[in-house]
């Protein structure tokens, strides 16, 4: 598709696309109707920021600053803790930075949580999700499920439990990608981006599940001989679309995460937003047995029209907002 960038006021996306994320809008709603998922509204502004290394949010700038959300995470897990079960939130997030084909720094998130469903259920309740809305398109599409490290080991030969830095580098190297100084996760997460991610089967969806435990995030880890976060992600094609977990109820091991993603943010230079401690009290009160995905739906209504930029699925983008 050609976008118009001769006349910034006008939409970059087609009137096609306008009616289509509203069709797409539409048949999330009635999937988790149909399912008797409630549907909330959380702040968009809040004290506290996102400690992830990997995303950075966008704080105003004001006498009581105030974080634009990256997620709905935190406050629908407050939800939780206060008696509310199944419940999704589909609304804005803001993130800073991300500009590109598959990236805008504002963009819509499908959040959703399910008590009593095992992570893994739930991955393939995302599967039925991106089925509904498809009405039909990807039907004929097959579904490869792999574990984190199987899908290093089928793509790059490399174990991601035994391989170091230099081993990352020479495969990047051997790739014909250069970077500068990276650490274990940051080496792992290009791998993944710039030869994993690529070579998916384009008329497949990829389940990937069970990750290191470094990078479980808010994911609860399971024990055992070879301990993994109970993580998983979801490709729709060569797009991430999903992430999911199996949402970690300890407020204590939580708070060290927390504080483990500052000191690396300090480490990188990074500023280090509030901790968001009405989660930990909302944690330590208790929350119930539960799992929970966020869905980037632009990005599926991308796949859907087989669009290759987020501009062209989106009425205004960051510049033309």
């Amino acid at each position: 598709m050609t976008i118009d960038r001769t006349h910034g006021w006008r939409p970059s996306a087609s009137r096609l696309a306008i009616e289509t994320r509203a069709s797409l809008l539409g048949d999330i709603r009635a999937f988790f109707a149909l399912r008797k998922v409630l549907e909330v509204e959380t702040p968009i502004l809040s004290k506290a920021g996102n400690t992830d290394p990997n995303i950075t949010g966008i704080c105003t700038a004001s006498a009581s600053p105030r974080y634009l959300r990256t997620s709905p995470e935190y406050p629908m897990k407050r939800l939780l803790a206060a008696g509310l079960r199944d419940i999704y939130e589909l609304g804005r997030v803001f993130r800073a930075g991300e500009s590109g084909a598959w990236h805008n720094p504002e963009f819509t998130l499908l959040e959703w949580y399910r008590t009593g469903k095992q992570y893994l259920e739930l991955a393939e309740e995302v599967i039925d999700l991106v089925k509904h809305c498809g009405r039909g398109r990807f039907d004929g599409w097959s579904i490869a499920r792999h574990t984190y490290r199987d899908l290093f080991l089928n793509h790059t030969g490399l174990d991601p439990k035994l391989a170091g830095e230099s081993d990352w580098a020479a495969l990047a190297d051997e790739r014909g990608i250069q970077a500068g100084s990276l650490d274990q996760l940051q080496w792992q997460d290009l791998i993944l981006t710039h030869i994993i991610q690529p070579a998916l089967d384009p008329c497949s969806m990829t389940l990937v599940f069970d990750y290191p435990p470094d990078q479980a995030a808010l994911a609860r880890i399971r024990q055992g001989d070879e301990p993994v976060a109970e993580r998983f992600e979801l490709y729709l094609g060569q797009a991430e679309l999903a992430n999911g977990y199996q949402e970690l109820p300890d407020a204590a091991e939580q708070r060290r995460r927390f504080e483990h993603e500052n000191y690396l943010r300090g480490i990188r230079g990074e500023t280090t937003p509030l901790i968001d401690t009405r989660l930990l009290e909302a944690l330590q009160h208790g929350i119930p047995e539960c799992s929970g995905v966020a869905l980037g739906v632009d990005r599926m209504l991308m796949c859907l029209m087989d669009l290759d930029r987020i501009d062209a699925v989106l009425a205004f983008p960051h510049d033309r907002a």
